[in-house]
């Protein structure tokens, strides 16, 4: 595969987090990342309710060839375990999503969401400190002001330099159900957040109110058939948004055709294959993740098998389909019994919108080239950890003669997922969060 012209060669960079213990603590699991808009800072969210930020090396980054390295840059807990002593339930501590804000002023902002509370935190840098006051000395005590004989201009003195994170807004007791997504609309001023039965507008400014825009409860909750599974703004339309659901339906809404969105503009679905038909179909065919194309013109859904590109300007069924582990097919019987059917995996477009990323199982994450038609397999490992070491292809086989390169299904570990990946918007650069290990990979060239 690596020799192929238009193929992009993959080369291990950095990993971040503890290396050599075996014993991973549950707080340390990475639950989501993002990187900003322009690729220079890099979030991790965990199942302690921490955020870690990264900044690219700025040497490595204009370095030839440049160098796709990160380091920490402010860390700080997002959300602390709560209590609902209303209906008895413990909310956790863990980080569901993490969305960026565009940068307007030299400070940086995210919203990061736990199960039921959105906080939106500004991260500034402090590099300089005031001296010189007239009522306070150096360290800080209150001066007698009658000991005061003459007047001092204060001071900015250089200090060292301080990455401080405050939380500017909190949006709370709108989400009766647990939040699955976030997403900041084009316009920067606005943002959805979706859980199970509803979508929720909210302006950034405004944290005692927002506006129900989908509502799917029925009214008897026996008559429930389908949750929202993930939602997404436009990357470029103010007014658009999809939601995904359970029963493997993508909708697209439009706000301006009425406040509460409940009849869609647009309904994506592909129709179920019967000769595939078992007891597994409805559980596999629940999307976990969907994502717009930089250039707004597609959408990328990913269910449990297979990953698929949409059209927006066709409904009737997906323009691309890619099986991500169809070899796990003939396995549905025991990954329903460790629950691992019900993984949530996610997906990412390269900044180009030619290639698509997701993961699976063995610390496995797939690559998907649209031009080229063609897929690779990669590994998420601590065997080939030197700096610019291409990384080699993995293949899995499903029985019969097993070549030397190739890993056996039975092998696979499915306690090592990939479910949280992310591409760089600009460069060819990936972060793939591997349990509590964070991987950087980055093209060769």
């Amino acid at each position: 595969m690596a020799g192929n012209v238009g193929d992009i060669q993959w080369c291990f960079s950095q990993v971040k987090g503890a290396i050599e213990t075996e014993d991973v603590t549950e707080a340390d699991i990475i639950s989501c990342v993002e990187f900003n808009s322009t690729g220079d800072l890099l979030a991790t969210g965990d199942k302690g309710g921490r955020v870690v930020i990264f900044q690219r090396d700025k040497a490595g980054k204009i370095a030839i060839p440049s160098r796709g390295e990160y380091n920490v840059y402010s860390t700080f807990q997002s959300h602390e375990p709560e209590f609902d002593y209303l209906k008895s339930l413990e909310i956790e501590e863990k980080i569901n999503k993490i969305r960026w804000l565009k940068r307007t002023n030299p400070a940086n902002f995210l919203l990061s969401t736990n199960d039921k509370t959105i906080k939106l935190w500004k991260v500034t840098e402090r590099d300089k400190r005031p001296e010189g006051y007239n009522l306070k000395d150096e360290s800080g005590l209150m001066r007698d002001p009658t000991n005061v004989t003459s007047l001092r201009v204060p001071s900015f003195k250089p200090m060292e330099l301080m990455v401080e994170a405050s939380p500017r807004r909190i949006f709370a007791n709108a989400h009766t159900y647990h939040i699955n997504s976030i997403s900041v609309n084009s316009d920067q001023e606005t943002y959805l957040s979706a859980d199970d039965l509803r979508i929720n507008l909210w302006h950034l400014e405004v944290t005692d109110q927002s506006f129900n825009i989908v509502d799917i409860k029925p009214a008897n909750m026996e008559e429930l058939t389908e949750v929202i599974t993930a939602a997404e703004f436009h990357p470029h339309e103010c007014n658009l948004f999809v939601y995904s659901s359970s029963k493997g339906t993508i909708r697209l809404c439009d706000m301006r055709e009425q406040a509460l969105c409940d009849k869609h503009a647009k309904l994506f679905e592909e129709p179920e294959d019967p000769t595939n038909r078992s007891f597994f179909s409805e559980i596999i065919s629940s999307i976990s993740d969907v994502k717009f194309s930089h250039n707004g013109r597609y959408m990328v859904t990913r269910d449990y098998l297979s990953i698929k590109v949409w059209d927006l300007l066709m409904e009737t069924k997906p323009i691309e389909t890619y099986q991500v582990h169809e070899y796990l097919r003939s396995k549905l019987c025991s990954l329903y019994e460790n629950d691992c059917i019900f993984d949530k995996f996610e997906c990412s477009w390269s900044g180009d919108d030619r290639h698509i990323m997701t993961g699976s199982y063995n610390n496995f994450y797939r690559m998907f080239d649209r031009e080229a038609k063609r897929d690779t397999t990669l590994e998420a490992c601590r065997e080939n950890m030197k700096p610019r070491t291409i990384l080699k292809p993995r293949k899995v086989c499903t029985g019969g003669k097993r070549k030397k390169e190739e890993i056996n299904v039975d092998c696979l570990d499915f306690n090592k997922k990939i479910l949280h990946t992310a591409w760089h918007p600009l460069e060819n650069i990936l972060a793939v969060a591997a349990t509590n290990n964070l991987y950087i990979f980055q093209s060769k060239d």
